[in-house]
């Protein structure tokens, strides 16, 4: 199956290279799963669209709900013999401008939504586990646009072209102050001694739509979360490591290689199960 597009309720594949959101990133993102033609998670993922698009003084439309709707039912409807899962990708620039970052505020927004095929895995992931790494590349503090999904994503682009090595699924991202911050396309949790870590993201990182449901699944079933800043060494003491997403869920992490060591290997333990046994039921897998 071929991904469908549609830019502004229409089907176009281009924008005009004055777009705010290819000169200057000025734009959101999200993306989630489409399960039996339902999006995943909807109210949540339109939820942090509506807050990064506040934060980035983007004017969503008042019916922005409707029109994203709307475009899903007809990239539907343009698919003959749609697959039960497939991948919604909706992205949201501040329109059209002239040179410079001033903006107009008559432009309108441009609306592109897209659904592509979900993405197979023959090794099983989910139930085997990955390998993941330590990146380099470290992201920048920045409050500002902290916990959303914005288009300026060159930090993890670099960070994720720093291996090739086809047995690592996943690299780990710090800060430029050393602690862990997420991965470079997931949010990062551990447990130790049945208390669920995983790093604050008011600094830099994104807050995942799947964390946040992670989260209050763990406090739900009466495990202790913590959110704070935490180095790479603590990892080295932990249960269980996790990494999630909307797309993903939750894959258990079973090796952590660096420049210097290797961490020890960590079985898939109750904690992640019970997790992903309670996205399964929610739909989420």
């Amino acid at each position: 199956m071929r991904s469908c597009i549609l830019i502004n309720g229409l089907s176009e594949h281009s924008l005009p290279v004055t777009d705010r959101g290819f000169a200057y990133g000025h734009g959101l993102f999200e993306t989630l799963a489409v399960n039996l033609s339902l999006p995943v998670a909807w109210q949540a993922h339109l939820d942090r669209l509506r807050d990064g698009a506040k934060r980035l003084a983007i004017p969503l439309p008042v019916d922005i709900q409707q029109l994203l709707e709307q475009d899903l039912t007809q990239l539907l409807r343009l698919q003959q013999n749609a697959p039960e899962r497939q991948v919604l990708k909706i992205t949201i620039t501040r329109g059209c401008g002239g040179r410079g970052y001033a903006v107009d505020e008559a432009v309108p927004i441009n609306r592109i939504v897209q659904l592509t095929p979900f993405p197979e895995y023959q090794d099983q992931p989910s139930q085997m586990g990955i390998t993941v790494t330590q990146c380099h590349t470290r992201l920048a503090l920045s409050p500002q646009l902290a916990g959303i999904k914005h288009l300026n994503r060159l930090e993890q682009v670099l960070a994720r072209a720093e291996w090739n090595d086809t047995r690592i699924r996943e690299g780990v991202v710090l800060d430029s102050e050393g602690f862990l911050v997420e991965g470079t396309m997931s949010n990062l949790f551990w447990s130790q001694g049945g208390v669920l870590y995983t790093p604050q993201l008011d600094r830099c990182g994104i807050k995942g739509i799947i964390r946040q449901r992670v989260i209050s699944i763990a406090k739900q079933s009466g495990i202790a979360v913590c959110e704070g800043l935490y180095t790479p060494d603590g990892l080295a003491d932990a249960d269980e490591v996790f990494v999630c997403n909307s797309i993903i869920a939750i894959w258990p992490v079973t090796g952590f290689i660096t420049d210097h060591s290797r961490y020890p290997e960590w079985s898939i333990g109750p904690i992640t199960r019970m997790l992903q046994a309670r996205l399964l039921a929610e739909g989420i897998y």
